[in-house]
């Protein structure tokens, strides 16, 4: 396994582009976790504690999750490509994403904690739910973001530089085989 990793790297190559595909399926991901959110009311008493309507809560959290997609893709790069183990990999990020985030932050920092009962349980399952979502999505999202030189748009092609070595559209046919050049 040290081998593979050290002869093909985590390290997303240039025409990969994991913190757009995490974003992408950040957001994507936070949908069943709002129906999860808003029926055990998890987003009503953090709204009620800051003085706000649940639907602006609700809009803090998406944007906390695209945050969350942004470091998913940025931490596990192509790893987090594998479609077989996403599902692990995105569940146990969802997890530490609620041990860091809202356990402090609605149950520690406070006076009495914002959250207990069905409302904190409801959290935990919206963020598992969120990242099993997050590990299922992502290869998909980040499949249709990889650009190869196969699939590039034909305005993207140069004439000059290394990027043409690699374009079959710039080759020139070759002459018979059985003529010699003039």
């Amino acid at each position: 396994m040290l081998r593979m990793l050290q002869a093909h790297g985590l390290d997303a190559g240039p025409t990969q582009r994991p913190l757009l595909a995490g974003a992408i399926a950040g957001v994507s991901a936070a949908i069943p976790a709002f129906a999860v959110l808003a029926g055990f009311q998890s987003l009503d008493a953090p709204a009620r504690a800051i003085g706000t309507s649940a639907v602006a809560t609700g809009l803090v959290y998406a944007v906390l999750m695209l945050f969350g997609g942004i470091l998913y893709g940025w931490l596990f790069q192509r790893a987090a490509n594998d479609m077989r183990g996403g599902w692990l990999f995105g569940m146990a990020f969802g997890f530490v994403l609620w041990m860091l985030g809202p356990i402090p932050l609605l149950q520690w920092l406070p006076d009495q904690p914002i959250l207990h009962g069905y409302p904190a349980a409801g959290l935990l399952l919206a963020q598992l739910l969120w990242g099993l979502a997050m590990g299922v999505v992502f290869p998909a999202i980040h499949r249709h973001l990889h650009v190869s030189l196969e699939n590039r748009p034909s305005s993207a092609f140069q004439s000059t530089g290394p990027e043409a070595v690699a374009q079959t559209q710039m080759l020139r046919p070759l002459p018979p085989s059985g003529h010699p050049p003039h």
